[in-house]
């Protein structure tokens, strides 16, 4: 029963990073402020989220909050936040190379937070996805702006503290934190509507419907589906796959092809995620 909770946990965590993905592809389609976009995008997410909750309230309840609900909230405000202001300092490849060290930041806060001590699988396959990138994003980094990288860096260590604090709640409600999350990104982002006005087209509106209600909506009830179900580090660990997938639409919409070094990147990372996913569930049979 629990490998097979586990192996829940786990397709949760993957078809939500397969939503993640998408964000890329869409976010290209509108020409608006990147925190009118963040903001826009989590208000349509928390009214999603809000009526799924309406729909099914025996499981949408929301429960008293916490520090471990409200701290996971803040933290993926800040991640999604923070990504979209380096994305506009410096190269997108350095953003996303170094917010994916976010594995390794839940990998210690969660050895320090909530005693989950990593397996020496864990600690290979970080090894593997921080090659991995390397190898994935190693024609398109750039120089940048050491202020923008360093704001991916806080946005990666957002991100790995997001998915501790969501952990520490696998007894109670984690759908909680990220409802939190995209009404505080929501609100944060007000002001720039007003500064930085968006032009509303049918093309804008749908995209945003779309990244609201799937690419961070349904994404975000997954995640803290899957989170309640697997460790931090496999969940963070699982998620990389994310990037991997982004340039996958750009070629089957654009038809752009990745590099060599990219492809094999990639296929270390998978390679990473499904060694450590297997050990994982073969200690836990032997237990």
């Amino acid at each position: 029963m629990q490998n097979i909770n586990m192996g829940r946990g786990q397709f949760a965590v993957a078809l939500c990073a397969v939503f993640w993905s998408t964000s890329g592809l869409f976010i290209k389609l509108l020409d608006w402020h990147p925190v009118v976009i963040a903001g826009a995008r989590s208000l349509v997410a928390a009214i999603f989220m809000l009526a799924v909750r309406r729909a099914f309230p025996a499981r949408g309840k929301f429960r008293r909050g916490g520090f471990n609900m409200f701290a996971a909230g803040v933290c993926y405000a800040g991640a999604m936040l923070f990504f979209v202001v380096a994305n506009k300092l410096t190269a997108s490849a350095n953003v996303i190379l170094l917010q994916y060290s976010a594995p390794v930041w839940a990998c210690l806060l969660a050895w320090l937070l909530l005693k989950e001590k990593p397996f020496w699988e864990h600690w290979t396959a970080l090894a593997l996805v921080i090659g991995g990138m390397v190898l994935f994003f190693k024609e398109g980094l750039a120089s940048g702006s050491i202020f923008g990288d360093g704001l991916a860096v806080v946005s990666g260590v957002f991100f790995g503290a997001n998915s501790a604090f969501m952990r520490a709640q696998k007894d109670e409600n984690p759908a909680d934190s990220m409802l939190v999350a995209h009404i505080l990104t929501a609100l944060f982002a007000v002001p720039f509507f007003f500064v930085f006005p968006p032009l509303i087209s049918p093309s804008s509106a749908g995209a945003v419907l779309f990244m609201g209600v799937v690419q961070i909506g349904c994404a975000s009830l997954l995640f803290a589906y899957g989170i309640k179900r697997i460790s931090t580090v496999q969940a963070m660990l699982t998620a990389s796959i994310e990037p991997v997938l982004n340039p996958v639409w750009t070629l089957i919409v654009t038809g752009e092809k990745p590099s060599i070094s990219a492809l094999a990147g990639g296929a270390v990372i998978f390679f990473s995620v499904i060694f450590s996913s297997i050990i994982g569930k073969r200690r836990d049979s032997s237990n």
